[in-house]
């Protein structure tokens, strides 16, 4: 096999500008660009030019800043697997929200952290939300430890030795999580405190499995307090597996 690295310095020059953007909330400047990739403005120049002929940024008139266009976005749902969940999702992400006055969102693995692909809101006035896109890491997050427990062996270790919480473990802590995971794979979900955010306890159930080509965490987050009184913790569990035991069955898996 030849392991040769063929080498694209104008692709590469495309794709850091357009990684560097999806870092910046805020449209960014040439000279910002440049500055921030440690490259001259005008080496930067004729890239931004074709990217905006392709539509993958957008120029501000007025500023002349540049930001990403939404091009990126629908190329990464068009016919994918990710579309084919979120579609088969809906639904009953829904119908969860309602049943539960909670809000729900669905996980998935993504640069070996955990990313929040879809979210459907409560019904009610108060609830905890977590906005689409937005990355966690992996160990320390009842989905993330779901998305763990299911990927494949292969994967998991990957996932394990790249992730700075479980590699700072004691070879106890190590044991414990490991087996915590055997559980998570029995029971097919998790009940736990959110380890980021006080007073939230979160369960998530998966979909799918290394097997079907496809793991995705559903997960439900609640104040602590508010589970107590109002939901009941097996009815919350009942209502998870369900919904997403539902979902595989729309998506055929």
């Amino acid at each position: 096999m030849n392991s040769k690295r063929y080498n694209a310095p104008a692709l590469d020059k495309g794709l850091d500008i357009l990684e560097f953007l999806s870092t910046h909330t805020t449209p960014c400047s040439q000279a910002e660009i440049a500055a921030g990739l440690d490259r001259g403005v005008n080496e930067i120049y004729r890239m931004l030019m074709a990217l905006e002929h392709r539509g993958y940024v957008l120029r501000d008139e007025d500023s002349g800043k540049y930001q990403l266009s939404l091009k990126l976005y629908y190329l990464s749902h068009a016919n994918s697997p990710l579309d084919q969940l979120t579609q088969a999702s809906r639904g009953p992400m829904q119908d969860l929200a309602n049943e539960l006055k909670q809000s729900c969102h669905i996980s998935i693995v993504y640069d070996r952290r955990l990313m929040v692909v879809s979210e459907t809101r409560s019904p009610g006035p108060v609830s905890l939300s977590v906005a689409e896109g937005t990355l966690f890491p992996l160990v320390g997050t009842v989905s993330g430890r779901v998305l763990i427990a299911f990927s494949a062996p292969e994967q998991q270790q990957d996932l394990l030795d790249h992730d700075e919480q479980f590699t700072h473990m004691k070879p106890r802590e190590r044991k414990q999580f490991l087996d915590r995971l055997e559980k998570t794979q029995s029971d097919r979900y998790e009940l736990a405190v959110n380890g980021f955010t006080e007073g939230v306890t979160e369960c998530a159930a998966v979909i799918g499995g290394h097997e079907s080509g496809l793991v995705a965490a559903l997960c439900v987050a609640a104040m602590s307090t508010g589970l107590r009184k109002r939901i009941d913790k097996q009815e919350l569990v009942d209502a998870l597996t369900k919904t997403a035991r539902r979902i595989e069955r729309q998506l055929g898996i």
